[in-house]
């Protein structure tokens, strides 16, 4: 018969969203390192104010516009919106167990955070895709995406948001307030010895980084390979038009205007996907060293912060788009008409250039 172990990451020391260490015994807790307990506190403050304050202006603005909003523009909203989830619901809950060193609350609060903090990890995830997914469709299948959608949920954010709610699920059964000496009680998982705990930061990962990644990959692949050809072609036009003197104003204008526009998108889902690489590659890559080659190296402060620091996906996550989208922030009448006109440019510009794309291979 297989035994179960209950496992958890006390306060101090080397804390994931799945709260989990290398420590097998669930009687008892490791020494409390104040001095990593208070850098904890410091990072996990910053990212908490920094996440909330960027998520909150961002989708403050887009909301004020939420009748104009393209595609692209509403996946940005849902976005943040996750990100919202993962800075209340992962963030600060690690913040509040780091400041009292216990889990203060009922079992109901600690399977109902549980919950939240894988949620909003696999909303946060899957909403870049959708981005990067509606990117690849405007730029390689443009004639799909003309007809744009201004309502504020579509099919490819219903279904990120029902998968992350569906795979969210076993955090409930998962964990539970288990009380561990007299009068202590923590916030632990239960997990099957001695394969449970690999398989389940094994399915973590791979459901939350390595197939989302992979999407983003061939996307961006792709995009890049139709924006390449599109300036191929962009430039042979220019030629043929300058050898036979018959320069078309609207036809060079067009081309002109959708190679920056494109291009400028294209730059925004690379650097967002780039930062989530980033941040959650090192992430995962301790969470599974920490459980398939457990050490003592895997519970020392720089592996603790390491894990801290994937986090900062969602403190990027809006002021990238708000530097690439300058006018963004300001909401000012002139920008705010441009940008549903920017948007059209960009879908018109790659279906003209997707024709001339066809016409000359």
């Amino acid at each position: 018969m297989l035994n179960s172990v209950t496992q958890q990451g006390p306060p101090g020391h080397a804390w994931l969203v799945l709260n989990l260490t290398n420590k097998s015994d669930p009687v008892g807790r490791q020494e409390r390192d104040e001095q990593l307990a208070q850098l904890e506190i410091a990072v996990l403050g910053v990212i908490f104010v920094t996440a909330s304050v960027g998520n909150f202006i961002l989708i403050l603005v887009l909301w004020r516009r939420r009748k104009k909003l393209s595609r692209m523009y509403v996946s940005m909203l849902h976005l943040s919106i996750a990100d919202l989830v993962v800075a209340f619901f992962q963030v600060l809950p690690q913040l509040i167990w780091d400041i009292t060193d216990v889990f203060i609350g009922p079992d109901a609060l600690c399977r109902t955070i549980k919950y939240l903090q894988l949620l909003g990890m696999f909303a946060s995830a899957y909403m870049i895709v959708v981005m990067t997914v509606d990117r690849y469709q405007a730029v390689c299948y443009p004639m799909v995406t003309f007809q744009k959608k201004k309502a504020l949920w579509n099919a490819a954010i219903c279904t990120s948001w029902s998968i992350s709610l569906l795979f969210s699920l076993p955090q409930v059964f998962i964990f539970s307030k288990t009380e561990i000496s007299p009068d202590i009680c923590e916030c632990w998982g239960e997990f099957i010895q001695p394969w449970g705990l690999k398989a389940y930061v094994t399915w973590i990962f791979v459901a939350i980084f390595f197939i989302p990644t992979a999407i983003l990959t061939i996307c961006q692949v792709k995009i890049c390979k139709i924006i390449l050809m599109n300036i191929h072609v962009k430039k042979r036009n220019e030629f043929e038009a300058i050898n036979q003197k018959q320069v078309l104003p609207f036809q060079a204008s067009s081309i002109n205007c959708i190679s920056k526009a494109m291009i400028k998108t294209v730059k925004m889902t690379v650097v967002t996907v780039i930062a989530y690489v980033l941040c959650w590659a090192p992430f995962f890559i301790v969470q599974l060293w920490s459980v398939w080659y457990p050490s003592g190296i895997t519970e020392g402060a720089a592996f603790t912060i390491i894990m801290l620091l994937g986090n900062l996906n969602s403190c990027a996550n809006p002021w990238i788009y708000m530097y690439f989208c300058g006018h963004i922030p300001y909401c000012a009448k002139k920008q705010s008409k441009n940008i549903s006109a920017q948007e059209e440019s960009v879908i018109t510009g790659s279906i003209n250039l997707h024709k001339d794309t066809k016409r000359n291979l």
